[in-house]
């Protein structure tokens, strides 16, 4: 598409879940502000004539900067009441991609998964090693207590009373391991890119890792597709959700909106798992499926105008776009 000229669009989420209308009206005020941010941010490295890789990674650092979302700080705590932070960047032009998993000591993951895919001949790293590679290449690292959050510590203690009483999760954040942040970008060029970060779940064991670092469950991008998944990540991984919904797009010809539906909202919960994703072709349309009550969603395009929505039935604005040509024909 570098022949013809493309206007740039920027779609981001910041996690899918129960998000209730009962949330103090200063909380919701904050996530509106910090998404149309993440949105004027990222767009303003789209209409400087910058690649889609830039809009990811500039909107996706303002969500980790906030604390109302599960990435960066106020990142969810996990079972031995620590932070592991993952992220995952893909440039769709070139197949290119990094990711991290597990670093404790890094204020902006995805600023680290993109120096992983740029500055070393591997696409994942973990750990110790990851933050050691952090160190080498000047990425901002903090004391771990910089993650915390009161909210989020104390939705573990509650988690932990009841893995102590052999109770299931109360908090439908916990039990259903919702939370996660991620853009995908369409450049002036004709370029597409995605990212994803986050915290993981509420008492995760283990080491655990879910989708969002690993190329094509969570986070996938080529050069007719970008997805940035959130939710129950080990449904995700096991659908392979976002190069799925990719391969549908770009090798069976499915309209996008279509394509996306039938992965999240058919076959992750037919397999009992739950969530959403932010999906973008290359011609600029739209798409942003979820199967659960609400979802932080926002996406900015042509007129520059930020559109952003939490609800379930709150309108993001994507119903008034135009569908690719042959979404009409298809049943």
């Amino acid at each position: 598409m570098s022949h013809a000229a493309v206007s740039p669009v920027l779609v981001i989420h910041g996690g899918a879940g129960v998000i209730k209308r009962d949330m103090t009206p200063a909380k919701e005020q904050a996530v509106r502000a910090a998404m149309t941010q993440a949105l004027q941010k990222g767009y303003a490295e789209l209409k400087a004539g910058k690649p889609a890789l830039d809009a990811v990674a500039a909107a996706i650092t303002v969500l980790e900067d906030d604390p109302n979302f599960n990435a960066g700080k106020g990142a969810v705590f996990t079972h031995d009441g620590t932070n592991e932070l993952d992220a995952a960047i893909m440039d769709g032009n070139t197949l290119r991609a990094g990711a991290v998993a597990g670093v404790q000591r890094v204020k902006n993951p995805i600023l680290l998964a993109r120096a992983v895919m740029e500055h070393s001949p591997h696409v994942m790293l973990s750990g110790a090693g990851a933050e050691a590679f952090a160190k080498e290449q000047g990425i901002t690292l903090v004391d771990p207590s910089y993650f915390r959050t009161e909210a989020r510590w104390q939705q573990l203690q509650k988690a932990l009373k009841e893995d102590a009483a052999k109770q299931p999760h109360a908090d439908v954040e916990t039990a259903k391991h919702f939370g996660t942040v991620g853009a995908v970008a369409l450049d002036a060029q004709g370029r597409l890119a995605a990212g994803t970060s986050t915290g993981g779940m509420t008492d995760k064991r283990w080491g655990r890792i879910g989708d969002s670092p690993i190329i094509g469950a969570g986070t996938y991008a080529n050069s007719g597709c970008a997805v940035s998944g959130t939710g129950w990540g080990e449904f995700y991984i096991r659908t392979v959700a976002a190069h799925e919904i990719c391969m549908k797009v770009t090798q069976m010809r499915v309209p996008l909106k279509r394509a996306a539906a039938e992965v999240i909202n058919q076959e992750i919960p037919s397999m009992g798992g739950n969530g959403g994703a932010i999906a973008l072709d290359a011609q600029g349309h739209i798409s942003i499926p979820f199967n659960t009550d609400g979802m932080y969603r926002g996406w900015i395009g042509a007129d520059g105008v930020p559109h952003v929505a939490l609800y379930g039935d709150e309108d993001d604005g994507t119903a008034e776009l135009p569908a690719p040509a042959d979404s009409v024909a298809q049943p």
